[in-house]
């Protein structure tokens, strides 16, 4: 059975971030990712994370409410980007992050693909022990990033060539941006390092959409996956209410989201 994480920046909102992970644990996740855990001190976090899994974080995104996405494919801020990074890969290290996502910010064309690419390779150099994801995101949620088709990401990885190197499998973006997350999967899942499920097209629990989890969480098993299954999602009631899809996964005795 997969692992699922919860995404502490998205659920358990209920109560302060450095709550979250408790909260995790007793609904039964197996571990947790964190968007951003730079606004508080990673001796914190590491309090907070007690003895679960920390399965992925992003780089910092610079100033969000200025519109900043991350700096990886970003022309003129090669700087910014590398002394993010080794903040973020610091964090990690610190934390036990299994995946560092590499936002690679708001830009466009064959300067911001360049820079991205070197950047990723650059990266991979500094932080030796170190796997990172790439993620498309769609252009409805994040106007003008970059990264936002999973055929383009996956020849990047390709191109690269580095087994520290992945594909992030967001049911929810895949959905967006191409209208068939089965179709994205079949032709990528080679190249997944990590998995972020959500309903659709609600982005609330998970579920619909015409995407079989329970196929998914098969398959997985099949290919003894390492990583996580984590859960991004906007809960449409208190978390804890909504955890019925957990369940079901776990037991493995019902279709869900077919």
């Amino acid at each position: 059975m997969p692992r699922f994480a919860a995404n502490l920046t998205m659920l358990f909102t209920e109560v302060p971030p450095l709550a979250r992970a408790d909260l995790a644990q007793e609904a039964g996740f197996d571990g947790v990712e964190i968007l951003f855990p730079y606004d508080h001190p990673t001796r914190e976090w590491r309090t907070a994370l007690g003895q679960m899994p920390l399965a992925l974080i992003n780089t910092p995104p610079g100033d969000w409410a200025m519109g900043d996405r991350g700096h990886a494919a970003v022309p003129d801020a090669q700087e910014t980007f590398r002394q993010s990074f080794l903040r973020a890969a610091d964090v990690a290290t610190q934390l036990g992050a299994q995946r560092i996502h590499v936002m690679a910010g708001v830009a466009r064309g064959e300067l911001a693909e360049a820079i991205y690419r070197e950047n990723l390779v650059w990266a991979l150099e500094q932080a030796p022990e170190a796997v990172l994801t790439i993620e498309p995101l769609n252009s409805d949620d994040m106007p003008g990033y970059f990264l936002n088709d999973f055929d383009q990401a996956a020849r990047i990885v390709d191109d690269i060539g580095s087994p520290r190197l992945g594909l992030q499998f967001d049911l929810w973006h895949a959905a967006r941006i191409h209208g068939d997350a089965d179709g994205v999967w079949a032709r990528h899942r080679d190249r997944v390092n990590h998995i972020q499920i959500a309903g659709f097209p609600s982005r609330n629990e998970p579920g619909g959409g015409g995407f079989d989890l329970t196929g998914l969480c098969a398959t997985l098993d099949e290919g003894d996956w390492p990583g996580f299954v984590a859960a991004e999602y906007i809960p449409a009631r208190a978390t804890v209410h909504g955890l019925l899809w957990l369940q079901v996964l776990k037991r493995r005795s019902l279709p869900i989201g077919a």
